[in-house]
């Protein structure tokens, strides 16, 4: 596809080194060794007395929702332990495709979260960083990291979102780890081990790091869970019994309707207690994870994909790691990673919150952000795949191919079965009883 549009630019001029750097990937290949030298010099990834001597793979790589994404492999005039030569490379701007285009400020703070993870005893597993720069104006950056091996080595392969059931045998020791992970690093930044001005490169926004706003008038919402019922009644194979009972959808109505009603109390719990917000991942789903095991078998994890990153609520983090979990992960074992997660919180150096707390934080910020958003994932599944209504379950092989139905499909499963076991209602009373 040729880029005609009139802001595509070939070069800009980085904020954070100052470097002239490639906006797209053909713009990359023209600057190539010479460029990546001086970039990883500028970012501390190599010495003065080290070089990038030449690329030796130049592979693009499809998927995600921003812009160009490459594998390079290179050469360095001296090869040193740890020093990769595998390389992914991603780009903020899709110059050739607007929708994806407007997604390019996602990369305005993963820049300078990567140049965080560079700093000594950063606290858990991430890609190594190799250059990072972005202009703000234009929202345009680059990122070159290590790359994954995926099923190479001890590297486990990479997982499907709201897969588990066909790719993991036993799911819980992986959402251990990611929860532990995502604890470390709340642990990390609450205990001041990350950097001196983290909160003012990270402020938090409570907008942005807190359940979405609801954006429906009284009207609206009765709309939006009429198409939701309506769905449950055209499909009903595709959901539990007890979420499509006419009980049930009494009770969403009547507490989707006072959760609306009392929006301005649940942001004010959300957002007003520093202890449950910090600097984290929001989209740690299984699909942003590897996972490798050491010489004792013992399982490890790290994250990628960190677009968007900044300080988020302990309901946005734990919401953002588990949706897409397995059904078993929520039926029987969520009471165990909250508390794992409040344990590991506070045994490295975070202040102490309890596991009744976390819940009920996390309980909330479903019951919020599930009315702004997550009601509405009905019309995404149908859209996406109208046939659904002729399938046989949730697991018919129809929705392997088609992501956004498959996850949004499981995932507004996890939302209304939570719903159910925890009583949105019941625990709105509770908030307003306690103000």
């Amino acid at each position: 596809m040729t880029d005609t549009r009139s802001d595509r630019m070939d070069l800009f001029t980085g904020d954070h080194t100052g470097l002239a750097v490639p906006a797209h990937a053909e713009a990359l290949r023209t600057a190539g060794a010479e460029f990546l030298t001086w970039a990883f010099r500028a970012f501390g990834a190599i010495g003065d007395d080290n070089a990038v001597t030449r690329v030796v793979e130049f592979v693009p790589c499809g998927g995600g929702s921003t812009g160009d994404k490459l594998f390079l492999t290179i050469e360095y005039a001296q090869p040193e332990t740890g020093l990769d030569t595998r390389l992914f490379v991603k780009f903020s701007r899709d110059f050739a495709d607007e929708r994806r285009d407007r997604q390019r400020w996602e990369m305005q703070s993963e820049v300078p979260f990567e140049m965080l993870t560079r700093r000594p005893g950063f606290p858990i597993r991430v890609p190594r960083a190799y250059f990072a720069d972005y202009h703000g104006e234009t929202g345009t950056g680059l990122i070159v990291t290590e790359r994954v091996a995926y099923g190479e080595g001890t590297i486990e392969p990479h997982r499907r979102k709201c897969l588990d059931h066909l790719t993991m045998d036993d799911p819980l020791p992986y959402y251990r780890e990611v929860v532990t992970a995502l604890a470390r690093l709340c642990a990390a930044h609450k205990a001041g081990r990350l950097a001196p001005d983290i909160d003012a490169v990270f402020p938090f926004d409570p907008v942005s790091g807190s359940a979405d706003p609801i954006r429906y008038d009284a009207a609206g919402l009765q709309a939006e869970l009429d198409r939701a019922f309506a769905f449950a009644e055209r499909a009903p194979q595709l959901l539990p019994p007890e979420v499509r009972s006419p009980e049930f959808h009494a009770q969403i109505a009547r507490d989707a309707h006072r959760i609306r009603e009392h929006e301005a109390a649940l942001q004010r719990y959300l957002t007003g207690n520093r202890d449950l917000i910090a600097l984290c991942h929001w989209n740690a789903h299984i699909d942003n994870c590897f996972f490798w095991r050491d010489a004792a078998g013992d399982l490890h994890t790290g994250l990628i994909d960190w677009g968007r990153v900044g300080q988020i609520t302990f309901g946005s983090i734990l919401w953002g790691g588990l949706s897409a979990a397995h059904h078993d992960i929520w039926d029987h074992h969520i009471d165990e990673l909250l508390a794992l997660f409040a344990s590991e919180y506070h045994a490295h150096g975070g202040p102490r919150v309890t596991k009744d707390e976390v819940e009920f934080h996390l309980t909330l910020h479903m019951a919020t952000m599930g009315v702004a958003r997550v009601l509405a994932f009905p019309e995404v599944i149908l859209f996406r795949l109208p046939e659904c209504v002729e399938a046989e379950g949730p697991q018919d092989a129809m929705f392997l191919p088609v992501d956004p139905a498959r996850n949004s499909l499981h995932i507004y499963t996890v939302f209304l079965k939570f719903w159910r076991r925890q009583d949105f209602g019941a625990a709105l009373d509770r908030l307003l009883a306690r103000a």
